[in-house]
């Protein structure tokens, strides 16, 4: 328990001091890349956070209509293109999804 501060200090070899700055400089650049500041900022500031999160599912949101409406477009455009073919099997799916619509259409009057 006498030890003095010096005696301990000799202890501790110079690789494993340089090894221990090392990576703490490691663990001070990942940090730092991870913009861990940043976030703590963020939290801190709950309305901030509530507004970007409101603007990223907006974003999201309109993504998701557009995408849907492009992927239909291309649906349809096909399914119309293999209804002009006239083949046996599409023309009645097409003829039982138009029988469905109209009766559908019939019964909401």
């Amino acid at each position: 328990m006498g030890e003095r501060v010096d005696d301990v200090g000799e202890r501790i070899s110079a690789g494993l001091l340089q090894t221990l700055l090392s990576k703490a400089e490691h663990l001070a650049l990942a940090l730092e890349k991870a913009s861990i500041a940043e976030y703590i900022e963020l939290y801190r500031r709950p309305k901030r956070l509530l507004f970007l999160n409101f603007l990223a599912g907006i974003a999201r949101g309109f993504g998701l209509a557009i995408g849907f409406t492009v992927v239909g477009a291309f649906f349809l455009y096909g399914l119309g293109k293999l209804a002009s073919w006239n083949l046996p099997v599409v023309g009645e799916f097409i003829a039982e999804i138009t029988r469905i619509v109209q009766n559908e259409l019939a019964g909401r009057r």
